[in-house]
């Protein structure tokens, strides 16, 4: 199975929101899509889906169009759109049917998938029981609360919640290509390392992923390969590795138990960050930060900390769009 997305572009009257969009996944995997607000993302997420109309290009499944109807896929919006005033349950099974499943293995999903998100006490009696009861409550009270009990309605939810449900709809399908926008967006630490659980086991079942998200380190974690969009356009894309080792080991991290600050300026290394005689440093290669230790060793100067690094993503992704959104 591969993925092509060739040439997708979009305006609306003279504004171009995205243009000329390509890249390919050959194998199944992570790809990010990365961009600051408004740069195209959600957009270019939409036009692959067949949610929003194509000005041009396509998109490929298998080598024929993508399609709902010959391409089994999970979508978490970034927008999140459960109905309010419905129960959660017959949400997820009106979901599940419109993906084909059927109603049995849909209820046996759905308890698989409450359990592991920690939601069950939305969705079942038993489960809503256990989680206000006390263990020594009598059978005559459990029975009476068992008949009480009203499935949850989404707006009773907290945000976070209703994201653990969507995401249950996003999955229920058992879909081969998920497309995931802004998936942790709002989680709190605890949810988050919930659902990067769940998607490190998708990815181990050869799921093929699309991610946009602005946290840089999530990205990092999961991608192997990645395109950061800047107001509309592709401005840097392919393998995350290969970019990180293109722009070579220039981050320094250096701390001493002296002041430090007259060697960085007398090799010619641009100090960026300074705090209590710790370090952040941009230089040339090797060959400069090799120059600093040497420098700071022959003076006498206590090293605790010589960390030379590649960019991280953050530090790419701010170089290759900051200084534009800083005009």
């Amino acid at each position: 199975m591969s993925l092509i997305v060739s040439h997708l572009h979009k305006t609306y009257g003279e504004k171009t929101v995205v243009e000329d969009l390509s890249f390919e996944m050959k194998e199944p995997g992570v790809y990010a899509l990365l961009g600051t607000n408004g740069a195209g993302k959600t957009t270019s997420i939409r036009m692959m889906l067949g949610m929003l109309a194509k000005d041009g290009g396509e998109v490929l499944w298998n080598g024929g169009p993508l399609q709902t109807e010959t391409c089994n896929v999970g979508y978490l919006a970034e927008e999140r759109g459960l109905y309010p005033k419905y129960s959660l349950m017959d949400q997820l099974l009106y979901f599940a049917r419109l993906r084909g499943v059927p109603q049995a293995e849909a209820k046996e999903r759905l308890r698989y998938w409450a359990k592991r998100l920690e939601a069950e006490e939305y969705l079942y009696a038993d489960a809503a029981r256990a989680a206000e009861n006390p263990e020594e409550e009598s059978n005559k009270k459990r029975r009476k609360k068992a008949r009480a009990f009203k499935p949850k309605l989404a707006d009773q939810l907290s945000k976070g919640n209703q994201q653990k449900i969507q995401f249950m709809i996003a999955l229920i399908s058992d879909p081969e290509l998920i497309i995931l926008d802004e998936p942790l967006s709002g989680l709190d630490p605890v949810n988050t390392d919930l659902f990067k659980g769940i998607i490190r086991d998708e990815i181990s079942k050869g799921k093929y992923l699309i991610m946009s998200s602005h946290q840089m380190a999530t990205v990092e974690e999961f991608c192997s390969d990645i395109t950061i969009l800047d107001r509309s356009r592709a401005v840097l894309q392919g393998n995350l590795n290969d970019i990180k080792k293109s722009y070579g080991r220039v981050n320094l991290h250096l701390k001493t138990e002296k002041d430090a600050a007259p060697y960085i300026a007398a090799c010619g290394a641009q100090l960026l960050t300074e705090k209590e005689c710790e370090y952040q440093i941009r230089v040339s290669g090797e060959a400069q930060a090799n120059q600093l230790l040497g420098a700071l060793i022959t003076a006498g100067v206590p090293v605790i900390t010589f960390d030379l690094r590649e960019p991280s993503l953050h530090e790419i992704f701010v170089e290759k769009v900051g200084d534009r959104h800083g005009e």
